[in-house]
């Protein structure tokens, strides 16, 4: 009886295994079937989760879609309105790919042919498909110096600034400008006409509007010194108004500067490598519990000696609590390059970006500033890195906490 059992065992194990073989190889034949046909896109959806994952009609700039068809595994490149996306192709199946459409589009410069298409290629094939794609509506990301005065060039940075129908700069009409081809700036020159209060910039196309929350060449709103009219400074590098040192600046301005500032050396109290303010309002109490994004720390600076080491560090009432650090010879991508500016140029470093030694950031302003808002500022340069800084030298000027959202 048992050996009976064993042989019947035996032969159940046989045909499961037959099972298993045969299933294994029609799912093999389904799916190279399935990966060698020519690719077809049915459909656009949008890339977020149920219900919002509908059918689209129109796409724009920037968007993660999910692109509907057959045969859409091994894709090499997907194109919209000829211009590469990104994609991982390890995240496709035969019916369905994600992609992300390029944030940016030179829409104007597109050749006719490729407007309004998908072009999707793949190791066995391609298809385009007719779809429309748009310009959104512009956005604003930053102004390169929001204190230059009348007569200065100045950029406009961002977004979809494409078919351009108007634009003010501190609150003023503006109609000399140029847009550049990718429409990621604007370029115009300051009015003569602006005020100390200045205004907001504004610009408007045919797909939308953006304005700044903020006003530019403001010399009131949030300042917390600007070494002229509005004077906290309480000890620190000196100051001076000498034009001819650092060009396009109006008043008077601080300098920070070090010289052969040894590797881990952080003795930030060194008179002339710090700025520090007498304790001012931050933000008003009554906007304490606005989120900790919706402001930034702003400052122009201009720097003519090459920086290449070393960070100047901005922290509240010599409180470590959190601090962020500005050393913009680093990039983002590991790599180091000696930085100058062309002239003044606004810092913008939202609250969020203030960190604890834990690197979080705040998780409300009160956090951050205290129950009054209010507190000093402390601008120190200090060499974290491991070799000599042998020359720093960084002219700022106009330091003020603004709403940017």
């Amino acid at each position: 009886m048992k050996k009976l059992l064993q042989i019947s065992h035996y032969h159940l194990l046989l045909v499961l295994s037959a099972a298993v073989m045969l299933f294994a190889q029609s799912g093999c034949k389904k799916e190279a079937s399935s990966s060698t046909g020519m690719p077809a896109i049915t459909s656009i959806r949008n890339y977020v989760a149920h219900p919002g994952d509908s059918l689209l009609s129109k796409v724009g700039t920037g968007q993660w879609v999910v692109i509907s068809g057959h045969n859409l595994k091994g894709a090499l490149n997907i194109y919209f309105d000829g211009v590469a996306a990104s994609f991982n192709d390890a995240w496709f199946s035969d019916t369905s790919a994600i992609a992300l459409i390029p944030a940016v589009i030179a829409f104007p410069t597109v050749a006719a042919k490729q407007l309004n298409t998908i072009r999707y290629v793949t190791t066995h094939g391609e298809t385009t498909f007719s779809f429309p794609i748009v310009a959104p509506a512009p956005t604003i990301s930053g102004i390169s110096n929001e204190d230059a005065n009348p007569g200065d060039s100045v950029t406009i940075n961002g977004l979809n600034f494409f078919y351009v129908q108007s634009l003010t700069y501190a609150g003023l009409p503006v109609t000399g400008y140029t847009s550049s081809n990718d429409g990621t700036a604007i370029k115009l020159v300051v009015p003569a006409a602006v005020t100390q209060t200045g205004g907001i910039v504004s610009v408007t196309t045919k797909t939308g509007s953006a304005a700044t929350v903020y006003k530019v060449h403001d010399f009131v709103d949030g300042v917390l010194n600007n070494y002229d009219n509005v004077n906290n400074f309480s000890w620190g590098s000196g100051s001076s108004n000498n034009s001819a040192t650092y060009p396009g600046n109006n008043g008077n301005y601080g300098i920070m500067n070090a010289s052969n500032v040894g590797g881990g050396d952080g003795s930030w109290w060194n008179w002339a490598r710090s700025i520090n303010l007498n304790p001012v309002q931050w933000v008003p109490v009554a906007n304490l519990q606005d989120a900790v994004g919706n402001y930034a720390l702003k400052f122009e600076i201009s720097v003519t000696t090459p920086w290449t080491g070393g960070t100047i560090g901005i922290l509240k009432d010599y409180s470590w609590n959190y601090a962020v650090n500005y050393n913009p010879w680093k990039k983002g991508n590991g790599s180091t390059t000696a930085f100058t500016t062309k002239g003044w140029q606004t810092v913008t470093m939202p609250l969020s970006s203030f960190v604890d030694s834990k690197g979080l950031p705040a998780a409300s302003l009160t956090d951050l500033l205290g129950s009054g808002g209010a507190g000093g500022v402390n601008f120190f340069f200090v060499n974290n890195g491991t070799t000599t800084v042998a020359s720093f030298e960084a002219a700022i000027d106009n330091i003020r906490i603004v709403k940017i959202k």
